[in-house]
C-alpha cells in the first residue's frame, strides 16, 4: 500500500469509509504503460468524477429525508457512508487531476465542462419532464442511480481484467483506481435503494431508471470521447498509435474494458433488478486482501 488510509467511523453501515492519502507528486505524465492514449482515456474518466461524485452526493442528500425513507436505520446508515466514500473520491480524483495540469492537461477546464454539463443535463430534463409529475429530485435520483450502475460495472470489470491491470504500471495510480473500483462496488446498491424506497418499485419506476441510464450512457460516451480527443489533440497525440491502444483497451472484444460491461451492464433493464444481483463478494474480498484494507 502506497498511501496512507484512515478509516473513519461507519456508524454502523456495511462499509467503511476510508480517507485515503495518495501522493501523486512522483506519478510520470503518461503513467499507463507509458502510453499517451491510454493515459488520456483514463484522465477523462477522471475528469468526470469531482463534479459528478458531488451530484450524487446532492442527489441522495436531497431525498434523504424523505418520508419514505427517513425511519429506515439502516439504509440512512449507508447513505451515511455512500456520502463519505463519494467525497473521499471527489478529493482523490481531485488531486490526481491537478498533478495531470503540471504537465500542460488542462484537466480543470474539464471538470468544468463536466459540471456545466451535468446542471444543463438536469435542468433541461426537469422542464420537459415536469408535466408528467416528475419533479428535479426525482430527475436528479434517476441521473445518480443510472451512473451508480455504470461506475460499479466498470469498476467490477477494472478488477477481473488482468490485461487492464496489467496496464496500470504506476503503483499510485493502480492502487488508487483499485481503491476506487473496491468503493463503488460497496455502495452500489445504496443510491438505487433509496430511488425504489422514495419512488417504489412500479411501471412508472422501471420506465424512469431505465430510460435515464440509455439516456446517461449517451451523454457520458459524447462527453468522454470528447474528452480524450481534446486531451490527445492538445498533446499533439492524437495519432493512429494512441487511438490503437485505445480501441484495444477499451474497446476490442476479448481485452476492452467497455465491451467487458455489456452483459452486466444490459441486467439493469431487468425486471424486479437489483445491484446486490451482480455478486462481486469474492472479488471485493480478494482485493482489500491484496491492498491490505
Amino acid at each position: 500500500m502506497n498511501a496512507k488510509v484512515n478509516i473513519t467511523n461507519r456508524a454502523g453501515a456495511s462499509f467503511p469509509v476510508r480517507r485515503m492519502q495518495f501522493d501523486f507528486d512522483h506519478v510520470p505524465e503518461y503513467w499507463m504503460n507509458g502510453s499517451a492514449g491510454l493515459t488520456h482515456f483514463m484522465t477523462a474518466l477522471s475528469a468526470l468524477f469531482p463534479a459528478g461524485e458531488k451530484f450524487f452526493i446532492d442527489s441522495v442528500r436531497a431525498v434523504r429525508q424523505h418520508p419514505a425513507i427517513k425511519d429506515n436505520e439502516d439504509l440512512q446508515k449507508e447513505i451515511s457512508a455512500f456520502i463519505g466514500q463519494e467525497a473521499m473520491h471527489t478529493h482523490e480524483h481531485a488531486g490526481f487531476n491537478a498533478s495531470a495540469q503540471k504537465f500542460g492537461h488542462d484537466v480543470a477546464a474539464l471538470e468544468k465542462a463536466t459540471d456545466t454539463v451535468i446542471q444543463t443535463f438536469r435542468k433541461s430534463a426537469s422542464t420537459v419532464m415536469k408535466p408528467f409529475g416528475i419533479s428535479q429530485e426525482m430527475i436528479d435520483l434517476m441521473g445518480t442511480t443510472a451512473l451508480e450502475h455504470f461506475t460499479a460495472t466498470i469498476a467490477s470489470e477494472l478488477l477481473r481484467n488482468e490485461h487492464i491491470q496489467a496496464l496500470m504500471t504506476d503503483e499510485t495510480m493502480a492502487t488508487m483506481w483499485a481503491w476506487h473500483a473496491i468503493e463503488e462496488n460497496e455502495h452500489k446498491a445504496v443510491a438505487y435503494d433509496v430511488f425504489e424506497g422514495v419512488f417504489g418499485k412500479g411501471i412508472k419506476s422501471y420506465l424512469a431508471r431505465t430510460s435515464s441510464l440509455v439516456a446517461a450512457m449517451v451523454v457520458l460516451f459524447m462527453v468522454q470521447t470528447y474528452f480524450v480527443a481534446r486531451l490527445l489533440k492538445d498533446d499533439k497525440q492524437l495519432n493512429i498509435a494512441s487511438l490503437k491502444d485505445i480501441y484495444t483497451y477499451g474497446y476490442s472484444p476479448s481485452k476492452g474494458i467497455i465491451s467487458g460491461m455489456g452483459k452486466e451492464m444490459l441486467a439493469y433493464f431487468k425486471p424486479g433488478f437489483h445491484p446486490n444481483d451482480l455478486d462481486t463478494v469474492g472479488l471485493l474480498a480478494t482485493w482489500k486482501a491484496k491492498l491490505g484494507f
